[in-house]
């Protein structure tokens, strides 16, 4: 299993997950975490609060933080849904869409690039396996927490 960690702890660092700001645009510096905040919103129809920081892993509180920091750069739209004023439907703005747009580009972009080295045959294996992985983690009741906390 030592080699398993390994090659994800490098391809971790290589994908740029362990990096504070996942790029820069219209001089707005936009974090991994925001990046993945700003995914989730796009792919989901008119999420809460409450959904994306489920899908994300992440606590409330660390969520509405990142939430904020979104909203007042503009990228985010907090809007509280007509039935039950305390749960808030995130959207994006028209500045959120553009900024999603360019990330979007640039990853898929990388990933071209990646598999632009490998044969049909490995990207599809490469792939299928990575969808085993996704598979197999959810089915874990395991979390990767080592110091138990």
């Amino acid at each position: 299993m030592d080699n398993i960690r390994e090659i994800l702890q490098t391809m971790t660092r290589r994908i740029g997950l362990l990096n504070k700001n996942c790029c820069s645009v219209d001089g707005i510096d936009i974090s991994v975490v925001q990046s993945h905040i700003i995914y989730e919103i796009n792919r989901n129809h008119q999420p809460s609060m409450q959904q994306i920081a489920e899908i994300l892993g992440m606590d409330v509180t660390t969520f509405s933080r990142q939430v904020q920091a979104l909203v007042e750069a503009e990228l985010v739209k907090k809007t509280p849904y007509a039935e039950d004023r305390r749960v808030h439907i995130l959207s994006l703005t028209e500045k959120g869409k553009r900024i999603h747009d360019y990330i979007d580009r640039l990853m898929c972009s990388y990933y071209e690039d990646i598999f632009s080295h490998m044969s049909q045959f490995e990207k599809e294996t490469v792939i299928r396996s990575l969808q085993l992985l996704n598979q197999a983690m959810a089915r874990t009741k395991q979390c990767c927490n080592p110091m138990g906390d």
